[in-house]
């Protein structure tokens, strides 16, 4: 009994904590949405840099 509260309460924090992550982007990106677009862009670009080295790694293996 006592583990299965415990289970629902940290599931119940880790909604709330998600909706309150999820409002904060929404609120980032409404307030100041240039900036939230050169993070996005930021965050794409250095994994587009990622995936073309393990790319040429793994060319280089062959």
């Amino acid at each position: 009994m006592c583990c299965a509260v415990e289970e629902e309460t940290q599931v119940t924090i880790r909604r709330i904590i998600a909706w309150l992550v999820l409002l904060f982007v929404i609120f980032f990106i409404v307030t100041q949405p240039e900036t939230a677009a050169g993070l996005v862009r930021s965050i794409f670009s250095g994994i587009g840099d990622a995936v073309s080295a393990l790319a040429s790694f793994f060319r280089s293996l062959v």
